[in-house]
């Protein structure tokens, strides 16, 4: 049996801190409840003791429903080495667990608090007694841990060699600033663990560097039994260890693992990038939308045939699929691989022309979704391999306080037609414009009876646009036509387009 390393999620307090967020109390509530019901993360810190009001309301709710769940030992608040009065805040919000805020440098203690050692370890037994006559648990964050170690490593054992006389449940070795690398911390961690081999250490990383999660492998390999993190990397400046990567590296990466929930990692990091309103990078690791979609031909293929391109990292293992992307580097194994995916059945041909109008849109730098698919396939299968009218060039303009105009330039059996005109819309002045060249081409228009135009679901400002349009013949009958475009209006007017060549070919019938 792997030994299990601890997982504390610390969105809600470290992650919150994270310049423009403010998550409501209906929100740290909905967080917290998917942290520890559906991760299931082994430790949540909720807040910082002794910020304002509405934090009081905040983690009071959380603590209330952690309570009727049997969670409120998983639920922690930052507090401070202030004898009762973090204690007693953190009581009336309803918790049970302190993470003591102590400081891990001498250069923090002497310029901050402007106190000496002993001054503080005095602060910090009377402030963990009062904890333990209340019956609260204590943690103690050792901060800016990273530079004590480093420039005062003598103060550094002094506190821990008291901390250890104290009742306190675990020490947090702090990265405050980001600055290890993963040696430095290997080396530190495994030197902390020799010399109290009792204690149990957690880590807490920042990502200034961009280290955070190597840092927390090198410390759970040095012998730290818990490492901190947050949904999406939220934090200060740059962020905390992602939870997902964090999780997904010591799985795969140590004799270890974590006893989370990966597969609700995806749902997880939706809400919370909601909330926040700060986007996940599209390549970031696991969370990212484009991490599990391959984009060149040759990687689908292999895929295919073997999974050979494929490691670990399953999309479905963190509750997401994989994708084949489509575009100017598509091979006939991408689109089948989307076209199996939909449920789609094209012959060879089909299937050739497809990929054709697919890798066309990739050269113009459009991305192509799965979701546009069946209206390329659509829009392709639907058109004549003769047209006996085509319109070659159009230009459609509208604007506040602007009169829209649209002007284009059609041929018809060789002989080419322009015309221009105004209208109460874009695709208005089009047909008004079309309308006069009615006498000199010969093609009487049909009535338009029916506009509707549809995007794929979730679509985007730059998806593809599907038209379709109805009409009646003057002989009373009905037909529609489809055009797709990723410009609405243009994909009206490639839906009238087809219009033309159904007249045009009924004519020369």
């Amino acid at each position: 049996m792997k030994n299990s390393i601890e997982i504390l999620d610390t969105t809600l307090r470290d992650g919150e801190q994270m310049q423009g967020i403010a998550f409501s109390a209906e929100e740290k509530l909905s967080i917290a409840k998917i942290l520890l019901q559906e991760v299931k993360v082994d430790r949540l810190e909720a807040a910082s003791a002794r910020v304002s009001s509405g934090e009081m309301g905040s983690v009071k709710g959380i603590t209330r429903w952690a309570a009727e769940n049997s969670l409120l030992e998983k639920v922690e608040v930052l507090g401070y080495v202030d004898r009762h009065k973090s204690v007693d805040w953190i009581l009336e919000a309803g918790a049970k667990g302190l993470n003591l805020l102590a400081k891990g440098s001498l250069l923090h203690l002497e310029k901050q608090l402007q106190k000496k050692p002993e001054e503080h370890f005095k602060d910090i037994r009377e402030t963990i007694e009062y904890a333990g006559i209340k019956g609260v648990k204590v943690n103690v964050f050792l901060e800016d841990w990273s530079n004590g170690i480093k420039d005062s490593r003598d103060y550094v054992m002094q506190l821990v060699s008291a901390l250890e006389k104290m009742p306190v449940q675990r020490i947090i070795l702090t990265d405050t600033l980001g600055i290890l690398t993963p040696d430095e911390t290997s080396m530190f961690v495994k030197e902390m663990a020799n010399a109290f081999p009792k204690t149990h250490f957690d880590f807490h990383g920042h990502n200034d560097y961009g280290l955070a999660v190597a840092n927390n492998l090198a410390a759970v390999k040095a012998g730290c039994k818990g490492v901190h993190v947050t949904v999406n990397g939220l934090g200060e400046r740059a962020g905390n260890a992602p939870l997902d990567e964090t999780v997904a590296v010591l799985n795969d990466k140590t004799g270890c693992m974590c006893i989370v929930n990966e597969k609700k990692f995806a749902k997880l990091s939706k809400i919370v990038e909601t909330f926040s309103g700060k986007r996940v990078a599209a390549n970031k690791p696991i969370a990212g939308s484009n991490v599990f979609t391959q984009t060149a031909g040759i990687h689908a293929d292999g895929d295919k045939k073997a999974g050979l391109y494929e490691n670990k990292l399953k999309p479905e293992r963190f509750g997401k699929e994989r994708q084949y992307a489509l575009g100017k580097l598509s091979g006939r194994a991408s689109l089948d691989q989307n076209l199996e995916l939909l449920g789609l059945h094209l012959s060879e041909e089909a299937k050739e022309r497809v990929l054709k109008r697919v890798v066309e849109l990739g050269d113009m730098k459009k991305v192509v979704t799965t979701e546009d698919l069946p209206y390329i396939v659509s829009d392709v299968l639907e058109t004549e391999e003769e047209r006996k009218v085509r319109i070659k060039s159009c230009s459609v303009s509208s604007g506040s306080g602007i009169k829209p105009n649209a002007s284009f330039t059609l041929q018809l059996n060789g002989n080419e037609y322009s015309e221009s005109a105004v209208g109460d819309g874009g695709y208005d002045a089009f047909m008004n414009a079309l309308r006069k060249l009615e006498e000199k081409t010969g093609l009487k228009l049909p009535k338009l009876i029916d506009y509707e135009v549809r995007i794929p679901p979730g679509g985007k400002t730059d998806a593809l646009v599907e038209t379709t349009i109805t009409w009646i013949a003057a002989d009373g009958k009905s037909f529609a036509t489809v055009g797709v475009d990723s410009d609405q209006v243009m994909a009206a007017v490639k839906a009238t387009e087809k219009m033309l060549n159904a007249i045009a070919r009924k004519k020369g019938k």
